[in-house]
């Protein structure tokens, strides 16, 4: 079955960034000239994701404007002219089919997933989160999609981490089984270091079964008091049913103060019209610093 759903998460109220996250949602703070979610939906996108489901909270209104419709703005835009820009508007309102549900509580990851059951249906989807970017040269979807059509079953994406970040993600035990692709044996969410099973983490990209719902609904709360997917994966793991993509792919984490910086320079590296100046301006910047 092709897959046509995404669920982006985007309730989570972006402690880390404090004070930048008070009144604007983490998702929505820019990578040069767009907020971060919107480069999430467009690698949705680009590899064929034609519905995109928010899962938002009453302080997360700004997500949904964004991906609306603004016929003032385009109204003006177009008196002045401004017709790149118009069309940009455009393209961004009209790439996907936007749907949003909120999550009445800050409960987990695996409850904002169960909120979207109704928008999902009985058909597999991938889940993204809103602080994790991949790069375009190395897209993550479409391996995990190729996983799930060989093996069938849920399929998360993982990746090393050192082990000092251990504790601060979900981690899997596997099983080589070819290539890039694992077998998921074992799953624990935050575990203390010396007590992981490895050092391979859940990097922010899954692809889900629908039958992971009637399994988030009997998860209790876990790690920190929340619903978590990693414990219904852990079941679906278990039965033989969760599988592991290795991602030797690039992928930044916005959801830091470091990771937010550097993460922006690095899209405005990529970018011609900004390259030249921003070296030039950091090239002067460290010999400043460095005295």
């Amino acid at each position: 079955m092709r897959i046509r759903k995404a669920v982006l998460p985007v309730a989570g109220l972006g402690t880390r960034i404090l004070p930048a996250t008070k009144v604007i949602p983490k998702e929505m703070l820019p990578l040069v000239d767009k907020p971060t979610l919107q480069y999430i939906v467009e690698e949705a996108v680009a590899c064929g994701i034609e519905e995109i489901i928010f899962v938002t909270s009453r302080s997360k209104r700004s997500i949904e404007d964004h991906f609306d419709a603004f016929p003032e703005l385009e109204q003006l835009l177009e008196q002045r002219g401004k017709l790149q820009e118009l069309e940009e508007l455009r393209r961004v309102q009209q790439m996907a089919h936007y749907s949003a549900v909120r999550q009445p509580e800050p409960l987990g990851l695996g409850h904002a997933i169960l909120c979207a059951r109704t928008l999902v249906g009985d058909e597999p989807f991938v889940v993204m989160l809103g602080d994790v970017l991949v790069a375009e040269e190395t897209p993550c979807l479409p391996q995990l999609m190729a996983i799930h059509e060989r093996y069938g079953g849920s399929v998360v994406a993982l990746a090393p981490v050192p082990d000092e970040l251990i504790p601060s993600y979900g981690i899997a035990a596997v099983e080589e089984l070819g290539e890039q692709a694992l077998r998921i044996t074992h799953l624990v969410e935050k575990p203390p270091r010396e007590q992981a099973p490895s050092n391979l983490a859940v990097m922010g990209r899954y692809l889900l079964t629908p039958d992971i719902f009637p399994l988030l609904e009997e998860t209790p709360p876990g790690s920190g008091g929340e619903i978590q997917v990693t414990d219904a994966l852990e079941h679906q793991a278990r039965e033989g049913r969760c599988y592991g993509l290795r991602f030797t792919g690039t992928y930044y984490d916005t959801g830091t103060r470091l990771g937010l910086l550097t993460t922006t320079i690095t899209y405005a590296l990529k970018r011609p019209d900004l390259a030249p100046d921003l070296r030039a301006f950091l090239r002067q910047a460290l010999q400043e610093a460095e005295g």
